[in-house]
């Protein structure tokens, strides 16, 4: 009995024991699992943004993946279609074409420079001391090697400067050369050199130039500004090559080049008592009595737009592929460059809301303001409409504030409506005038007879 009884006490403690040591393991494991999250969750912590810098918002930062709001809108329009600059498309199958021609292109420019060896090796070097500045303008980390990055830097770089260099007939070219022969070739690619995603910093261009032509004629601003006059209207003109522009790349180069007059003339705008309003459509514009007229100064850019006395002049606007490609791109910079006037936004979204319909877009192309290459009436209202849709956009920090204030005074105010209905009504046509001028005549002598009875009825004849 004392046996059986000995026996239960050791088998109780026997599973007292068993759970006891279920309960360490079980805890064991737990805490264990728990290290492992916290060391999990940790690393995850301290692992830095590759996608979107932790840098982006510097100033020094200013290469940027194009926001997928604005993709949508036109991807080819972003992406490069025949040649990467930079890291963000380097290596893409579709470009490869190209890629070939560059080491053409520079060996064309190191046997035309001195010794060839030498000065691709203080090119090396030289770009090779940027490399944290470059790495710090692109918002997305490269995972490039150092040596890979500096090779692309000096590839691309070289690359433009003799394109630029061949283009303007300052370097001898081969006259069979194919990107020169071939039409279709040279366009494209001075399309995807203003493509936001597909730039280098312009200091690394600088230095390069400095290296390979010590001595120049013309300063690497006014070549490329003159390398882009082909496409765009006047960045070329007098009144850029005056001056001396601060870019960040190519794009920004060419989007200061076209920073309107009033920009540099005005103080920022006051803080007006007034909510602000966006600005009418063209027609209704037209009906308030609001004239629309091309600008008359020759060397004026699309975005100079001026108001005075009742009449909106407008500098013409080439529509075509190019210009729209360059105007998504602009915005597209100013969205994600902080430290920047956004003045092609503000064009932008000007020319959104006086382009409500296919109608006011046909009114503009009347009076000769858009010069239509791009597509329909409707196609043109479509690009302005999806172009300012998604954009942040403030109107009392536009250079256009006062220039919108001013026309929406004119536009609300009752005695110009009143007058521009009355217009519109009677003098609109020839004929309408006409009996407006007949009516206007009839009431005259009907006047002049009901005055000639009262004085024949207050003077009778004796």
């Amino acid at each position: 009995m004392e046996s059986r009884k000995q026996n239960r006490n050791r088998n109780r403690e026997s599973r007292q024991s068993n759970d006891h040591d279920t309960t360490f393991t079980a805890a064991a494991a737990a805490s264990e699992s728990e290290n492992n999250w916290l060391q999990e969750m940790k690393s995850k912590f301290e692992k830095k943004p590759t996608l979107l810098g932790e840098k982006a918002g510097k100033r020094s930062c200013c290469i940027f993946r194009v926001p997928r709001s604005l993709v949508e809108i036109n991807q080819k329009a972003y992406y490069p279609l025949i040649v990467s600059i930079g890291p963000y498309h380097h290596g893409s199958k579709h470009l490869t074409m190209i890629e070939e021609h560059k080491r053409r292109f520079l060996r064309s420019i190191f046997d035309r420079t001195g010794d060839p060896w030498v000065n691709l090796g203080l090119c090396f070097q030289t770009v090779e001391s940027l490399e944290a500045e470059i790495r710090e303008s692109y918002s997305e980390t490269s995972r490039l090697e150092s040596k890979e990055l500096v090779e692309m830097m000096v590839v691309d770089g070289c690359f433009i400067i003799e394109l630029v260099y061949q283009s303007l007939n300052l370097a001898s070219k081969d006259p069979d050369d194919p990107i020169f022969k071939m039409e279709w070739i040279l366009p494209f690619v001075m399309r995807d050199l203003l493509k936001l995603e597909n730039q280098i910093p312009y200091s690394v261009l600088e230095t390069l130039f400095k290296i390979l032509v010590p001595n120049p004629r013309y300063t690497l601003q006014n070549l490329i500004l003159e390398f882009f006059s082909f496409s765009l209207e006047k960045p070329g003109s007098k009144r850029t090559r005056d001056r001396k522009f601060e870019g960040k790349h190519l794009l920004d180069l060419v989007r200061v080049s076209f920073r309107p007059q009033s920009l540099r003339s005005q103080s920022p705008p006051a803080q007006s008592t007034k909510h602000p309003r966006f600005i009418q459509p063209a027609n209704r514009l037209d009906r308030a009595g609001i004239k629309f007229k091309t600008s008359e100064s020759p060397d004026v850019c699309f975005l100079d737009v001026k108001f005075s006395n009742g009449v909106l002049r407008i500098p013409p606007l080439r529509m075509d592929d190019f210009i729209t490609c360059f105007i998504l791109n602009c915005v597209a910079f100013e969205q994600c460059y902080g430290h920047c006037e956004k003045f092609v936004t503000d064009y932008a979204t000007f020319m959104g809301c006086l382009i409500n319909n296919h109608n006011d877009a046909g009114f503009l192309s009347d009076h000769k303001i858009i010069e239509n290459y791009y597509g329909t009436d409707e196609e043109v209202t479509q690009f302005f409409d999806k172009v300012g849709k998604d954009v942040a956009f403030d109107l009392t920090k536009s250079y256009l504030y006062k220039f919108i204030e001013d026309v929406n005074d004119y536009y609300w105010n009752d005695w110009h409506v009143r007058w521009a209905s009355f217009k519109h009504t009677y003098f609109d046509t020839p004929w309408s005038f006409m009996s407006a001028l007949a009516a206007l005549i009839l009431l005259v002598l009907t006047m002049i007879q009901a005055l000639l009875a009262y004085m024949a009825y207050v003077n009778p004849r004796s």
